[in-house]
């Protein structure tokens, strides 16, 4: 398995980590070498050993207890509430495509979430606590979320959806949220000739909303193109109000990138009610097509992202992880493309 970094040490306060860095080697692979896996030489294997047994490494009984038994089971880890995770497209399309390749290995999904927002443990803990899954799938955690480090301490196989710059040894599947908000940017520019900017941000806590901010930041800076930023939380309420900014902001906005769909929306529709026409006086692009786009009036201009097949291949690679196969740093890291489909909202 791959073993991500986290700050919870074994009880010595020796980590795999601690050792990786001694003898130069992956924290996967010296999770391996101590497990004697037949992938790992035997010379390896034992200046592994030799050095955990200088440092004085302490292995987790519990984990090791994990990796030999199968419970015919996986998790889809949510830190959020299930009203959250029920309400949200996106995690429609991430259930779809877990539970097609589980049900092609014959497997249960587990779905955990927090109890509400104070607990932002529960979801990972219940999971830890239970023993009753093979492996975990963990997508929407915040930018530090320490708990992934704990839950794979554990000793549980883990893939993450989405990109964890704080976890670079993760396994992980995602999209380049960042080039994919530059060419959205780009695309007002050049294609509708839209010189004063305004994006609409998802809640800075989270990796996607900051690299597609820095992407529109980036766009916007390479053409100097006036251009402002309003913070929102990906919710249609928050679209509405952001653009309340415009009446505000010192320039006369013509374009209008949302970090996703939901807040696209409710800024298109309270342009309209403002008196602003879209796209005629603004065009309007916004971020996912999870279904949304398609039936508005117009239909709203967006980033396709292919959650479906970010999920199945999310759960390929943890059965994978499960049934001991090895990932490379350089392979750790699965980054799908992402496309612009043109709709009415931008002006083509």
């Amino acid at each position: 398995m791959t073993v991500v970094p986290g700050p919870n040490k074994a009880r010595s306060g020796v980590t795999l980590r601690d050792i990786a860095e001694k003898v130069n080697l992956s924290v996967s692979a010296v999770s391996m070498a101590l497990q004697d896996h037949p992938r790992i030489g035997s010379d390896t294997r034992l200046r592994v050993k030799g050095m955990a047994k200088t440092l004085g490494y302490v292995p987790n009984s519990a984990a090791r207890a994990l990796r030999v038994r199968t419970a015919g089971a996986i998790a889809v880890i949510v830190p959020n509430t299930s009203q959250h995770v029920f309400g949200h497209a996106y995690f429609m399309h991430v259930l779809t495509g877990v539970t097609q390749v589980a049900n092609e290995k014959d497997a249960q999904v587990i779905i955990s979430t927090n109890p509400d927002e104070s607990h932002g443990m529960a979801a990972y803990e219940r999971v830890i606590r239970s023993g009753s899954v093979d492996g975990a799938i963990v997508t929407s955690a915040a930018v530090q979320d320490n708990n992934i480090g704990d839950l794979v301490s554990s000793g549980i196989p883990v893939v993450l959806v989405g990109r964890f710059p704080y976890f670079p040894e993760a396994v992980s599947v995602g999209v380049d949220d960042e080039a994919a908000a530059y060419a959205a940017t780009e695309h007002l520019i050049l294609a509708h000739s839209r010189t004063s900017l305004l994006h609409l941000s998802g809640p800075l806590d989270h990796q996607s909303a900051i690299d597609r901010r820095n992407g529109f930041i980036a766009a916007a800076d390479r053409h100097g193109i006036v251009a402002e930023v309003v913070l929102g939380d990906y919710s249609e309420d928050s679209g509405r109000v952001a653009v309340e900014a415009i009446h505000t902001i010192r320039h006369t906005v013509d374009g209008i990138f949302a970090a996703n769909d939901e807040m696209a929306f409710g800024a298109m529709t309270r342009l309209a009610e403002l008196g602003h026409t879209v796209p005629a006086q603004i065009s309007i692009i916004g971020f996912d097509d999870f279904g949304l786009s398609r039936v508005t009036s117009p239909s709203i201009t967006t980033m396709h992202v292919p959650v479906e097949e970010m999920a199945r291949l999310a759960t390929e690679r943890l059965f994978g992880l499960i049934a001991g196969d090895t990932v490379t740093p350089q392979d750790a890291h699965a980054i799908l493309p992402v496309t612009l489909v043109e709709r009415q909202s931008c002006g083509c």
